[in-house]
């Protein structure tokens, strides 16, 4: 059987959002993932000669939400986002919650509940095609300021996509990295990995160049909020054997940073 691929489109929009497009060419379904700027998403469909079928909400923040309504009037869209703020996303036909899928096409994408940053939070794993498509749960050296939830809910919510094959693609939704990078070699200045990240980081931001998608694999290896489970790192933060407080203790920090 032939694999089935998708055809991504990334541009950026608002102050520091990246918009989304993906397309699945068999049916012609193109879906956004999440709507900061309206105009600009519909610009960009018409100049790739896509036709947005679907509007794939990951939370209810108005630079996530904000333009359904237009893109909806514009195209007849299919809007779906989390059942646990579905009163919050305007427009919306579909609820989804942890265990749904969505058809784009011949291609699917399974459900993932991760709150924390909003109550509702969810992400949308396409499998097959080894692509997550995460909002404001995960960030490149990031993750979302906890607003909502608690942390033990974000740190669950995570460790959900830290359980996602490595290999996974990690596509957020801002250009937080650089910002990201300088706070978390204060965390784990002796790691390796990190340093090398952070030189082609500053390197592609040097020339305007975005630093997402990530892979998920480089995140384990870097991300300080992805590694709260490592004992190295819980023994620095000062709670050995727990991850949580390990978790919220650096998250503490990056909120003060």
């Amino acid at each position: 059987m032939t694999k089935i691929t998708l055809d991504i489109h990334r541009f950026p929009c608002l102050n520091d959002n990246y918009g989304y497009l993906v397309h699945e060419a068999f049916s012609g379904e193109t879906a956004a993932i999440d709507t900061p700027d309206a105009d600009k998403y519909l610009a960009e469909a018409e100049r790739m000669g896509w036709h947005i079928s679907h509007i794939l909400n990951t939370h209810w923040h108005p630079d996530h939400a904000g333009g359904n309504l237009k893109i909806k009037q514009a195209t007849d869209c299919t809007i779906y986002g989390p059942a646990g703020e579905a009163e919050k996303i305007p427009g919306i036909d579909v609820a989804l919650k942890q265990g749904d899928r969505v058809e784009l096409g011949r291609a699917i994408a399974d459900v993932l509940d991760v709150p924390g940053h909003t109550l509702g939070h969810i992400a949308y794993h396409f499998a097959e095609q080894n692509t997550a498509f995460v909002g404001d749960a995960l960030f490149a050296l990031g993750c979302g300021r906890v607003f909502e939830g608690t942390m033990e809910m974000m740190w669950n919510s995570l460790s959900k996509l830290k359980a996602l094959p490595p290999q996974t693609t990690i596509y957020c939704a801002h250009e937080y990295t650089q910002s990201n990078a300088r706070f978390a070699e204060t965390i784990e200045p002796g790691n390796a990995r990190l340093t090398e990240y952070v030189t082609w980081i500053d390197a592609q931001r040097a020339k305007g160049l975005p630093t997402v998608p990530t892979s998920l694999e480089k995140e384990l290896a870097t991300n300080p909020f992805l590694r709260a489970d490592v004992p190295e790192l819980q023994a620095a933060m000062g709670h050995p054997g727990d991850a949580v407080a390990t978790f919220a203790e650096i998250r503490g920090r990056k909120d003060r940073f």
